[in-house]
């Protein structure tokens, strides 16, 4: 057992390339348009903020398994095809949007209505107001919940395989056939739970350092 493991781990690892740049890219595009629709729910702007509560509402009400298969097999139905690797990440960057988008917008409402005057006080541009008193707070508000998502991210990463992509649980997979034996299985949970044991620690550092309004 232990020495299959060790022979059939290179083989998994080599799967780990696409995981990780989805895990990335999802992250740094799913972020940004998390805060900036969270700024619309937030916001007095009816129309847009209606829109953005349909389009969270219909991402996070329906299964990402379904919105990959979408995204790849159904929009080439429209005319519009996009590779495997790019139809995962739009997929997953529109559905952790939404998440992120309630999280934060829970954040910048639990900002107390007097931090919004002293930015008057002081004469603060709307800009600034944004830089130097939401974002920092909502951050820290926001870090346990955001980091919540990141290890969520980390798993359902292992959706892609449906589309072909030859990811660290699609070559699992193939092993498993292949070989007639679960083991591979256990290296793909082996490889999952050290990358969601090292973004666990890495998210508890951040939240200890940014712990600095107590």
């Amino acid at each position: 057992m232990f020495e299959y493991l060790v022979n059939v781990m290179p083989q998994l690892i080599s799967g780990t390339g696409i995981t990780v740049k989805l895990f990335a890219l999802t992250l740094i595009g799913s972020i940004p348009l998390g805060i900036l629709f969270a700024f619309v729910l937030a916001s007095r702007l009816r129309i847009l903020k209606l829109i953005v509560q349909v389009y969270v509402w219909l991402m996070r009400g329906t299964p990402l398994l379904l919105q990959l298969i979408f995204v790849f097999y159904g929009l080439p139905i429209l005319g519009i095809v996009f590779d495997r690797f790019e139809a995962a990440l739009i997929a997953f960057i529109i559905n952790y949007a939404a998440y992120f988008a309630e999280i934060f917008r829970g954040g910048i409402q639990s900002i107390p209505a007097g931090q919004y005057e002293a930015a008057k006080v002081l004469r603060l541009s709307p800009i600034q107001t944004i830089q130097k008193i939401i974002i920092p707070q909502v951050v820290k508000i926001t870090l346990p919940s955001v980091g919540n998502e990141v290890i969520n991210l980390v798993k359902d990463t292992s959706l892609v395989y449906i589309l072909g992509l030859s990811d660290v649980m699609r070559i699992g997979k193939i092993a498993m056939e292949r070989d007639s034996t679960l083991l591979p299985l256990v290296g793909v949970g082996l490889i999952y739970l050290v990358m969601t044991g090292v973004f666990t620690l890495l998210l508890k550092q951040i939240e200890t350092k940014l712990d600095y309004y107590r």
